[in-house]
């Protein structure tokens, strides 16, 4: 299944369009739709509807054709970034805590305890990746 960046630019060359025609009639510039066909970014939400007409698919088909690998990805990095953020917060605040006597020695613990957890699971998620 085709991503919809390579969607974009096999449609364009069917209809025999340059990028910077493409951009012309979708008052964006040529270099919008470069990052569109190397999946950089995606078409805002608001012209997806001109895209498609211009195109000549329906909406559905235009965005149908987007990877679920892709999305897929992107959730992976986010769930990542979160296990490093929560990781980091846990740290921080137990130092912080302590420097203002505010937390006893158990809550340290369970605090560090969930950064250093997350720490692990992220670095499962990225050598399974690798491998």
């Amino acid at each position: 299944m085709k991503n919809i960046g390579e969607t974009i630019a096999s449609l364009r060359k069917n209809k025999g369009m340059t990028q910077n025609e493409l951009a012309e009639k979708m008052n964006v510039t040529d270099k919008a739709v470069s990052k569109w066909e190397r999946n950089l970014s995606c078409p805002d939400v608001n012209t997806i509807s001109k895209l498609a007409d211009i195109l000549g698919v329906s909406v559905e088909e235009l965005l149908n054709s987007k990877n679920k690998e892709y999305f897929n990805s992107k959730i992976k990095d986010l769930v990542n970034l979160i296990f490093k953020a929560v990781a980091l917060a846990m740290g921080i605040a137990v130092v912080v805590l302590n420097i203002l006597d505010k937390i006893n020695v158990k809550s340290s613990m369970i605090m560090l305890g969930i950064g250093i957890s997350c720490v692990c699971i992220y670095l499962f998620s990225i050598n399974e990746s690798k491998n």
